[in-house]
């Protein structure tokens, strides 16, 4: 029998109003069905919102450092449950078991680090200009934030933004990807064993235009934390900004790791593995363009594919696997269709480049790892998003000519660059365009207690991550306390 789960609303698990449902499926077998979800619309979404609009009327009120431990409390909790968990999301996403351990980590992080802010959540105090007057700057909860996430971080992605809202006073709707329900579920369930109260997070699962589009347009909700593809979060900012919401967007990327001549190639060639096909290359971070300088480019990329062709495919439970399945059968065709526009535009394909069917993986939706090889700039599969195991290598003749390739994208999220000159170095730091930059490391890795976003189509400015994650959950209130006992007119009694 397959488990049929609900959406929580105001403190109780209730189907769609309409009673339509979805199957969540296991992408390396897509005969094994995980569970039915409800195909919630906007009605539910309404209901969802009212119910958090209640609750926040006292939830706000709860002092920080109480909300906190509420936090800290449900980062024990998946510390208890981290191997249960990530087994679950291997299931679910597909992601190999050392990968899906990393995401339960990365919110065990995010809890702990989060939960500490309770008893930060700074202001500013700055002297007053006239006698016997006090001024500070404060932070306040912004209101109500709907939560939209990717199925890729199942687990990671929904702490890095209910966790943070959560201790600034906050209250949520949380709609995730339909990839992933699952994991959404299991998280609210350990929120409200920690002991969050009712209505304070409300679970809506649904298709992104029938449930996350009404989210987006209600004008009940305050803030929209968005992460997900750049055209759609396009559309995210179009819609907010008609009802003056506040919008955190999180989108694509198309990073590159950059390989002087005198990189340490083995390194080079173990973060281009890892960056390129990590996750089955369905990172923001993925390292999907290697530019490589021309005296290196033959030793390069001679490793490179060797090291590629021996990665094995298969179940991430498999501790062998070094590559899971793409998410979906329309993921899976999607990359597919890049193979052919980078075949047709004059690329090469050095390995890889097919839907791998044999054996058992025929029952989930595998794709080789891919290298594309005399890559130009301007091609499409050096340009536009794949997200999937898909890798252009690109030619460079110095470090200002790899730098210009790197940011010649509409993205900006990550980049790496491979050399032993700390002057060189330092000139990636200084002129590659992103928001995050390795040196001697992959384009993948960030840690919880930094910023994490990009420039241009990546993102809207804000980072999640660390102390950053505060400014979008919070406005400033600025308050004076005139304690002098007579009219004080600042800029004029001076």
């Amino acid at each position: 029998m397959v488990t049929t789960y609900h959406n929580y609303i105001g403190g109780e698990w209730v189907p769609a109003a309409s009673g339509r449902t979805f199957e969540d499926v296991n992408p390396a077998d897509r005969e094994d069905v995980i569970g039915l979800f409800p195909r919630s619309d906007g009605g539910d979404v309404a209901r969802a919102v009212a119910a958090a609009r209640e609750a926040y009327r006292t939830w706000r009120l709860v002092p920080a450092p109480r909300r906190a431990e509420i936090v800290f409390r449900a980062g024990e909790i998946l510390v208890r449950r981290k191997e249960e968990l990530a087994r679950l999301m291997v299931r679910e996403m597909g992601k190999v078991l050392a990968e899906a351990r990393g995401d339960v980590q990365e919110g065990i992080d995010t809890a702990y680090y989060m939960a500490g802010e309770g008893r930060r959540l700074f202001g500013h105090h700055a002297p007053c200009e006239l006698p016997s007057k006090f001024g500070v700057a404060m932070r306040v909860p912004v209101g109500i934030v709907a939560a939209i996430t990717p199925w890729n971080f199942p687990l990671a992605i929904p702490t890095w933004k209910l966790l943070p809202a959560l201790v600034c006073g906050n209250a949520l709707v949380f709609k995730p990807a339909e990839d992933t329900p699952l994991m959404a579920h299991t998280l609210l369930e350990i929120l409200l064993e920690a002991g969050l109260p009712t209505g304070v997070v409300n679970l809506v699962h649904g298709l992104g235009e029938e449930a996350g589009a009404p989210l987006v347009r209600h004008p009940g909700v305050h803030l929209v934390s968005f992460t997900g593809s750049t055209e759609v979060g396009r559309e995210v900012a179009r819609v907010a900004a008609e009802t003056y919401k506040k919008v955190s967007l999180e989108m694509g990327g198309k990073n590159a790791i950059l390989v002087m001549d005198d990189a340490p190639l083995d390194l080079a060639v173990d973060g281009a593995v890892w960056g390129g096909f990590g996750t089955s290359g369905q990172r923001c971070t993925a390292a999907s363009r290697v530019i490589v300088h021309e005296k290196v480019h033959k030793a390069f990329t001679k490793e490179f594919v060797e090291r590629a062709r021996a990665l094995r495919l298969g179940s991430g439970l498999d501790e062998k696997t070094d590559v899971g399945p793409v998410i979906n059968e329309t993921q899976l065709l999607q990359v597919h269709r890049y193979t052919e526009v980078g075949r047709g535009e004059g690329a090469r394909i050095l390995v890889g480049g097919e839907i791998a069917t044999e054996g058992e993986l025929r029952k989930g939706f595998f794709y080789r790892p891919t290298i594309f090889d005399d890559v130009d700039p301007k091609m499409r599969v050096a340009r536009e998003e794949i997200f999937g195991p898909s890798v252009s290598v690109l030619r460079a003749r110095s470090l200002e000519e790899a730098i210009e390739i790197c940011n010649d994208t509409s993205y900006g999220l990550s980049s790496a660059i491979y050399t032993r000159d700390v002057n060189r170095a330092f000139q990636a730091i200084q002129d590659i365009a992103t928001g995050i930059t390795y040196v001697n490391a992959s384009t993948i890795g960030a840690e919880i207690q930094f910023p994490f976003g990009g420039v241009r189509q990546t993102g809207n400015g804000h980072r999640e991550g660390g102390w950053t994650a505060l400014d979008i959950m919070t406005e400033w209130k600025t308050v004076y306390v005139d304690y002098s006992g007579r009219l004080q007119r600042a800029q004029i009694d001076v």
